[in-house]
């Protein structure tokens, strides 16, 4: 559906949620949040049967325990905005932790930041088995569940490629809240096993994703799954990322400020 046709009631609530916040965030790069942050961020190495994988993990300066968020990268790895995103969802009050899935591919065994190029990022990504994926994330996602800080509740949500690995993990891990897919296409199988309710977020001018869109509402309604997609008017693939360095009232920039909002929201919900 379009952004025009969501219910009053969540255009109402989506206008109070810390729009200043995100306006403010928006204007800072990524690297600048990241080293600016007050927030306590490190990296953990996280070992399952397969591999091992590095992961960043960012703690909300929040008293009790907290529903742990899940952050899947784009498909050149967890760079620097990757993580700023990890950030500002703790910055929320969300325990936030973002592997990288690529930990231990570049030259001499590093990760997404070790790589000459991002195209060199990029070419490993997607020489990662579906197998091992599943088994990074489903580490990544006992890992954070099992620290004191989490509430035991777990959401994850993802960009582009991460988009697309968030719906085929909703299909693999049955304990999820929530899945937000962030332009990612759902997977050919294993819709029926999918327990929590999947949100979509894409940008009205990405026609190779939208096109996917008709086609997963028709699997999720026949399988009696929970799919709300909103298209953002006039944004482009990638428009949370694109949407920062945007200023004005530019539709990349408009989209990614509505759909953080929509994202908090949603989060909040769990």
């Amino acid at each position: 559906m379009l952004l025009g046709d969501m219910r009053l009631r969540e255009i109402f609530i989506f206008s109070m949620v810390c729009l200043l916040g995100v306006q403010a965030w928006a204007e800072d790069s990524a690297l600048e949040r990241l080293v600016n942050s007050p927030r306590h961020q490190e990296w953990v190495n996280i070992e399952f049967d397969g591999g091992s994988i590095k992961a960043f993990l960012v703690f909300p300066e929040v008293t009790g325990k907290v529903t742990a968020v899940l952050v899947i990268h784009e498909n050149r790895g967890l760079n620097d905005w990757a993580r700023s995103v990890a950030d500002r969802l703790a910055e929320e009050g969300y325990l936030a932790i973002a592997p990288d899935l690529i930990s231990g591919m570049a030259p001499d065994g590093g990760g997404t930041s070790d790589f000459p190029t991002t195209d060199d990022a990029r070419k490993a990504i997607y020489e990662l088995k579906p197998d091992f994926v599943t088994a990074a994330l489903n580490a990544t996602a006992n890992y954070v569940k099992a620290i004191p800080p989490c509430n035991g509740r777990l959401a994850v949500g993802g960009f582009c490629w991460g988009g697309s690995q968030t719906f085929r993990f909703a299909t693999n891990r049955g304990d999820l809240s929530a899945a937000s897919v962030f332009y990612g296409r759902a997977p050919e199988s294993g819709i029926e096993h999918i327990v929590c309710p999947v949100y979509g977020f894409y940008g009205e001018d990405d026609n190779r994703i939208n096109a996917t869109i008709p086609e997963t509402e028709k699997w999720m309604k026949e399988n009696g799954k929970t799919y709300d997609p909103v298209i953002y008017d006039g944004a482009r693939h990638a428009f949370m990322r694109r949407g920062e360095t945007e200023t004005g009232e530019m539709p990349n920039r408009r989209a990614m400020m509505s759909a953080w909002q929509r994202w908090l929201y949603l989060l909040g919900k769990i």
